[in-house]
């Protein structure tokens, strides 16, 4: 049996209160710090929930936060920049399907439901300092207990602090952008995400039938800090002359945008691997463990899967054991889709000359890839609450 009673979660945005909720259902005491003084409110784009990421919501009881504000996604539509069809995916109908979200509606329905449930999340504690079980804070005050548990992100202080040679992230060759805007008189996508390689840069994009729209960019730039000081009323002319003459409505979306609601990500990284996930009572969840790109689609659903599973680790098994098992539970599948996505930033980052051979390729690879079986490993991943953890474990992916 587990001899954890009690755990500090730092960083409150998606994994640590879904670490939060999971470790209050294995019956262990639980306060999340947060480094900022105010809420994540209005902050980051739009993201996916994977079939996997709810499976494992729906073990904490959680699924039904994704539904109170997502949108369903049941398939993912791949296009060239002439606007044909190269393949699509759909979803399988032995899982739950696919939800799209704005990051900051995802965070805040998360937090409300820790709330909700008793648990405190304490802001304004930027960490500074690790002792075992306890956690040194910048205004100088400190808190102890049993593990802690790093849920705060790609630039992860607790990976620094339990690892000072961690590697730092990685740039992709890509920059992030994304609005919702009003999708009247763009033929409706419905319940489908269109992604589309452009000559120039990658788009993708869902309009429902209500006129409501969506959509990001992944513009390639060897330089991450291109364009830095931009406002967003300057970045979205630049946005839409990248898809000028592409038989797809980016610029037309583009254009109908409002500066206000453009949210400009910057770089997009990922780290292909932390070697360090834990040392002494400290371990690693989410981003800080396993940092994926954005066209993995599955950042916050592995996030929800890392979370849950500690949480049944630690439950079942003592310290160091449980974070042991913990790792040889997660590694392997984790840094897989680190590198599928890695493998997808590629094409879509392609040089002029390799644009045109991707461009070429393309529809005989989609054909390859036109199976949904290919891609099940990711997205069919159960996690039993009623399973005990045992050592060793096997490894899945």
């Amino acid at each position: 049996m587990g001899t954890v009673t009690s755990a500090i979660v730092i960083g409150g945005g998606i994994a640590g209160p879904v670490a939060a909720l999971a470790l209050r259902k294995a019956g262990i005491a639980v306060t999340v710090f947060e480094g900022h003084d105010g809420f994540a409110d209005g902050v980051g784009g739009a993201l996916s929930i994977a079939p996997n990421g709810r499976t494992a919501l729906a073990a904490v009881d959680a699924d039904h936060v994704v539904e109170r504000v997502g949108t369903p996604m049941s398939g993912m539509v791949m296009q060239s920049w002439t606007g044909k069809r190269l393949a699509e995916f759909g979803s399988f109908d032995d899982l739950p399907p696919m939800q799209l979200v704005w990051r900051h509606e995802l965070y805040r329905a998360l937090y409300d439901e820790a709330v909700s449930r008793g648990i405190r999340i304490a802001h304004g504690k930027r960490l500074v300092g690790l002792r075992g079980g306890v956690a040194e804070f910048a205004d100088g005050s400190t808190a102890e207990a049993d593990v802690v548990i790093g849920a705060d992100g790609i630039r992860s202080t607790v990976r620094r602090l339990i690892d000072p040679a961690a590697p730092a992230p990685r740039y992709v060759g890509l920059l992030g952008f994304g609005a919702r805007c009003s999708g009247d008189g763009v033929p409706p996508t419905g319940d489908k995400m269109h992604l589309v390689f452009g000559r120039r840069a990658f788009f993708g994009y869902q309009v429902t039938g209500g006129g409501d729209g969506g959509w990001f960019v992944n513009l390639p730039s060897r330089d991450p800090s291109y364009g830095a000081g931009r406002t967003p009323a300057e970045w979205l002319p630049v946005l839409a002359d990248a898809f000028a003459g592409d038989r797809v409505p980016a610029v037309e979306l583009i254009r109908r945008t409002d500066p206000a609601d453009l949210v400009v990500t910057g770089g997009l990284e990922d780290i292909p691997s932390v070697p360090v996930w834990h040392r002494d009572r400290a371990v690693l969840i989410g981003d800080a463990a396993h940092p994926t790109s954005p066209s993995s689609g599955q950042g916050a659903s592995l996030a929800a899967e890392s979370a849950v599973q500690l949480a049944l680790c630690l439950r079942d098994l003592p310290v160091p054991a449980a974070f042991a098992a913990y790792e040889q539970l997660r590694r392997a599948r984790v840094e897989r889709v680190i590198a599928a996505a890695a493998r997808t930033n590629s094409d879509k980052a392609a040089g002029p000359v390799a644009r045109v051979l991707r461009d070429l390729l393309m529809p005989t690879a989609m054909r390859l890839l036109n199976n949904p079986e290919k891609w099940r490993w990711q997205f069919d991943h159960p996690i039993d609450w009623s399973a005990t953890v045992t050592t060793p474990v096997p490894a899945r992916v």
